[in-house]
């Protein structure tokens, strides 16, 4: 949403909350709130809580004197400011990011305060302002619990000039195990004892590939930079995390995609419940795909592939007529056409998707991709697992079941128009949960959480980003 909350001054931010028109100076001070002793107190009792909100480390101004006109204005405007950091988000999407229109909430703050403090209710009203669903609460309380450790002297794990090689036994090893498990780079439960096994170093090999660093497996300073975890690291994470949730509208669609890029996963919710998830290959770093909120409109069977100029400039410089042949490529008006097959780039099903980016899911001929820990790996667009089996199931579910067979069986590029467009919400996520509703924080392979943790008051840290791999040339 551009029209951000303006902070300069208590007219400008009413104006902004409030929408109002040229005259939203005289309005906002028609419609000034009324402050007494008690909504004063609760306001500074609400913000003194805030770090239930990872927004500890934003300084809020609420003291103020109710009773003199500046003493209110002051109460209003950081009330306000407060309330939109609850209710949006502390920082606009939009301006940290170049491509954001992923549907954010809307809310006239300034009439809701106002009805707040007519009804004395002021708690109750900043209360109802966040995410009050599970995973926001979860997050909270797991980021409360962590402020408590803060004072503690471990900094994670820690980090000496002994480097660990496999069969050392090092009591670090317990540690690295766990964040390896929470990384999906091992599996099953942490050994019991300190023994640096075959599986974790082949696990800790994956990892340095994934980002750059010399596969020997050998834990130096290095790998311990990705796998260590401080308390300050996982607070900043939880906190990034909760922000990213109130950017998001409180009612998304019922039936709906969302694809988690930070972690490669694909959610497919029907009616309000989640019906299947998958694993997905996104943009990798330099090609991220953005956060967009666009809806499939329809699936394409047998797809062609009209190649991208971007693509097409980079990765088929040099390439002759031997080359696109090989690969069912020929010319057409100015543009290199991948015929339909199963080797086309798009695989067998495309989900159009209606947006200005080319952005869309897929199929795709790369299937090894979806073993990946790090499925960050395409030019950008979405590449679906068993894509054929999802299609399937969402023809089943639109009602269009018999026209999808019917256009597979052409063996040519097909359309079959859904009777109502599915909303699809590409998300960039990097705390996940595990069964027992525990937070797990993943990988940040864009680096993408660094400019969010800046806004919410962090200090700037060095993050590690992950490595460009892909040798494709699929979307």
């Amino acid at each position: 949403m551009r029209n951000a909350v303006k902070l300069a001054s208590t007219a400008s931010l009413a104006c902004a909350l409030a929408a109002c028109g040229s005259d939203g100076q005289n309005q906002a001070v028609a419609r000034e709130p009324h402050w007494n002793s008690s909504s004063a107190r609760a306001l500074n009792e609400a913000i003194a809580q805030r770090a239930a909100h990872g927004l500890d480390h934003i300084a809020f101004k609420a003291a103020g004197d109710p009773d003199t006109t500046e003493g209110s204005a002051q109460l209003t405007q950081e009330a306000l400011r407060f309330a939109a950091a609850l209710a949006q988000g502390a920082s606009d999407p939009t301006k940290l990011f170049e491509v954001y229109t992923i549907p954010r909430p809307q809310a006239d703050l300034r009439a809701g305060l106002a009805k707040a403090l007519a009804e004395d209710k002021l708690d109750d009203w900043l209360a109802s302002l966040a995410p009050q669903e599970g995973p926001y609460q979860l997050l909270s309380k797991a980021y409360l619990e962590l402020e408590k450790q803060k004072a503690a002297p471990s900094p994670g794990i820690p980090v000496t000039d002994e480097a660990i090689r496999p069969g050392d036994d090092d009591a670090r090893v317990p540690a690295i195990a766990r964040q390896l498990i929470a990384s999906d780079y091992l599996a099953g439960e942490p050994a019991s004892g300190n023994r640096y096994t075959p599986a974790m170093a082949a696990a800790v090999k994956r990892m340095q590939t994934d980002y750059g660093i010399k596969p020997d497996g050998v834990i130096g300073k290095d790998a311990l930079e990705i796998l260590n975890l401080s308390v300050a690291d996982r607070l900043r994470a939880l906190a990034v995390a909760m922000e990213r949730l109130r950017w998001l509208e409180r009612n998304p669609p019922a039936t709906r995609i969302d694809v988690n890029t930070a972690a490669g996963r694909l959610a497919y919710w029907r009616d309000g419940k989640q019906v299947d998830t998958r694993k997905v290959v996104v943009g990798e770093p330099g090609r991220e795909t953005p956060q967009l909120g666009s809806p499939i409109f329809r699936l394409v069977a047998n797809p062609t592939w009209t190649v991208p100029r971007s693509i097409q400039e980079k990765e088929f410089a040099g390439k002759g007529s031997g080359y696109l042949q090989a690969h069912n490529m020929a010319w057409k008006d100015g543009w290199i056409v991948q015929q339909s097959g199963p080797k086309n780039s798009l695989g067998l099903v495309k989900f159009d998707m209606q947006n200005t980016h080319a952005i869309y899911l897929h199929d795709t001929p790369a299937k090894a991709l979806f073993d990946e820990v790090q499925r960050q790996r395409s030019h950008g667009c979405v590449r679906v697992d068993d894509a054929l089996g999802f299609a399937q199931l969402i023809a089943q579910n639109e009602g269009v079941e018999a026209e999808w067979h019917k256009a597979r069986a052409t063996g040519k590029e097909s359309f079959v128009k859904l009777p109502k467009q599915i909303p699809v919400r590409l998300l960039y996520q990097t705390v996940l949960f595990d069964d027992a509703g525990n937070p797990v924080i993943r990988a940040d392979p864009y680096d993408w959480d660094e400019r969010v943790a800046v806004k919410l008051g962090f200090a700037k840290r060095p993050g590690h980003v992950l490595k460009s791999k892909s040798d494709d040339i699929g979307p």
